[in-house]
């Protein structure tokens, strides 16, 4: 009897791995299908404009389709997305990364926003492959924001990543000055495979057809 119980065990534990599993592999589904959505918006936006002849020298996109910013006195944002290596005419796997950070001032409000964050420099792609980023010129790296609201292209010269975004809601203002980046190893070793790295997944040294549709829609626009 109680060895039955033991196998019982083992066996809903065994199957809880596999549900949690399941659950994450969804979950980066869906970011890989917002991040085609995101790039599918950039097409139908005059803003983007400005910065589509930066594309073809841009070292890295980093794609952030929901970045959640909101809050009153205390501010708070945060978002998932995938950082994928230009290689000439093409586009490497997508790695998964995080995107965060906190705030405080006289602040109110809600803003949903999709982000494109065009990687310029060597130095600011680097700084985002080998592991935990902040952002802003404390940092060493210029952002410079791209929205509906830019004025001219002379706006987004200059910097290490220019940003493009599209978002709604009453915030006022959408800032990264300290914001920090950093690689969910946890998501790219499930989606990969076992001991899956960001640079390696960068180099296309590991690869899931699930990024295929995300790989050839960015090939298209940029």
């Amino acid at each position: 009897m109680k060895m039955f119980a033991k196998i019982a065990a083992g066996a809903a534990f065994a199957t809880a791995l596999i549900v949690a599993s399941a659950a994450q592999a969804s979950d980066q589904t869906e970011l890989l299908a917002q991040a085609n959505r995101t790039v599918n918006h950039l097409r139908s936006d005059p803003a983007f404009a400005q910065a589509a002849g930066m594309i073809h020298n841009a070292r890295a996109v980093l794609i952030v389709p929901r970045l959640i910013k909101g809050g009153f006195i205390f501010g708070a944002e945060g978002g998932d997305g995938v950082l994928l290596r230009r290689s000439g005419r093409t586009w490497s796997s997508p790695a998964f990364y995080t995107l965060a950070s906190a705030s405080f001032g006289l602040q109110i409000g809600l803003q949903q926003a999709e982000l494109v964050f065009i990687i310029m420099s060597e130095r600011a792609l680097r700084g985002i492959q080998q592991g935990e980023t902040k952002l802003g010129a404390g940092a060493g790296l210029t952002v410079v924001t791209l929205s509906s609201a830019a004025e001219g292209a002379t706006t987004v010269r200059g910097g290490d990543i220019v940003v493009w975004s599209s978002g709604t809601g009453a915030y006022g203002g959408l800032t990264f000055n300290g914001s920090v980046v950093k690689a969910k190893d946890d998501w790219n070793e499930e989606f990969y495979g076992p001991n899956a790295t960001v640079s390696g997944i960068l180099a296309n040294r590991v690869s899931n057809r699930d990024t295929r549709s995300l790989q050839r829609n960015i090939a298209t626009v940029w």
